[in-house]
């Protein structure tokens, strides 16, 4: 499922808390952080928040900056980035300053909570509602923003309630927290996030600096995901994958790929591409494998990412990736790209695998970063 990158933007108090219970906003940022947010906010396709937040906090959503709009203009886009809101009921208030500033805007809810927004919002222009089902789905909102509005970054701005949705279905791509230097303190003011199941693993920092007199921090997940659903994660390791394949030495008579083994808490086990090490026959599942004792317990639960389907038959070594796969009891893979009949005719390590019980994931959007050290082997 093609889908946008979700960045989720939020600024909390030193104990977790987006504001407290008093009658006015409180403001956790400051005037640089501010124009820190208007700057990701321009940078971004669509604004979602939910609609608890339309009602408690009444936002615009705007892009403030006239420079940066001027800039989203000259560059082909619309002056402000789609608004969207997310309601199961569908009881929105049509004279929110949401419907009546900025651009156009899309409110995703039930099939139930479509027919009662429709009738609230009648009359009010530039307004899109789509149902999702008789549930309000995460995924088929992630998909239609993609493919029918064409959005490839979301910003995500709250509330608790949405954050915590996105991250526990795996959804975030990334999570930017700006700190405030107080504390709230209230146990009935709204929290960032609320309990629950949530992931494994540790997340990655990538940045911490200083915004006025905030700290930014963001962090991208590790954790790889269960099944054949992708997980945010499984998408920035098969991206890993696909980077080492372009490290490849070229070659007229193999592929180039890449290949990265993830522990189930988000720990990178090994990692290896086509050709490493001055071997001309190594495969990248079979040089990344090579690297992990067969005894490490944590291979039973790990996830093998590769941006080509692992072969299920070769001529160079006895043992095919796929078998090599199996045999080290890995039970998870995510690829990108289907073996082409270029040097094996139906070739289906993917099948081979899902035979024996892997849960296989292939995420045809990163085919053509796969196939891209690959041009002068095939067409198309």
């Amino acid at each position: 499922m093609p889908r946008p990158y979700v960045l989720l933007s939020a600024a909390v108090s030193l104990d977790g808390f987006l504001d407290d219970t008093g009658p006015e906003r409180l403001l956790l940022s400051g005037p640089a952080d501010f124009d820190r947010v208007d700057e990701v906010r321009a940078s971004s396709d669509a604004i979602l928040v939910g609609a608890g937040t339309l009602r408690t906090d009444n936002p615009r959503l705007l892009v403030n900056s006239a420079e940066r709009r001027a800039a989203r203009v000259a560059g082909g886009r619309p002056e402000y980035p789609l608004k969207v809101t997310v309601s199961g009921s569908g009881e929105l208030d049509p004279g929110a300053q949401f419907w009546h500033t900025g651009g156009e805007k899309i409110v995703y809810t039930t099939d139930e909570g479509a027919l009662r927004a429709s009738a609230l919002l009648k009359g009010i222009v530039g307004v899109d509602v789509v149902p999702t089902g008789p549930g309000l789905d995460w995924r088929v909102l992630l998909e239609h923003l993609h493919d029918v509005r064409g959005v490839r970054r979301l910003m995500v701005e709250g509330g608790g309630k949405v954050h915590t949705q996105l991250v526990r279905e795996e959804l975030a791509d990334e999570l930017q927290l700006a700190v405030a230097p107080l504390f709230v303190g209230q146990p009935d003011a709204p929290r960032l996030f609320g309990t629950g199941e949530y992931p494994l693993g540790r997340m990655r920092l990538v940045e911490t600096r200083p915004v006025g007199d905030v700290v930014l921090i963001r962090y991208v997940p590790t954790a790889p995901g269960t099944g054949s659903l992708a997980s945010a994660a499984d998408r920035r390791w098969l991206e890993l994958a696909c980077e080492l394949a372009e490290l490849c030495p070229p070659s007229k008579t193999a592929f180039s790929v890449g290949a990265v083994v993830v522990a189930a808490d988000g720990t990178e086990l090994a990692r290896g591409h086509s050709r490493e090490g001055g071997d001309p026959v190594v495969h990248a599942e079979e040089a990344a494998l090579a690297k992990i004792g067969p005894a490490d317990p944590r291979l039973a639960a790990a996830t093998v990412y590769s941006s080509l389907e692992p072969c299920a038959h070769r001529a160079s070594r006895p043992a095919p990736c796929a078998r090599l796969i199996l045999d080290a009891g890995v039970r998870r893979v995510v690829t990108a790209w289907r073996e082409p009949d270029t040097f094996v005719r139906d070739a289906d390590g993917n099948g081979l695998l899902a035979a024996a019980g892997v849960q296989v994931a292939v995420l045809p959007e990163y085919a053509d970063r796969a196939k891209a050290p690959n041009r002068h082997l095939v067409a198309g």
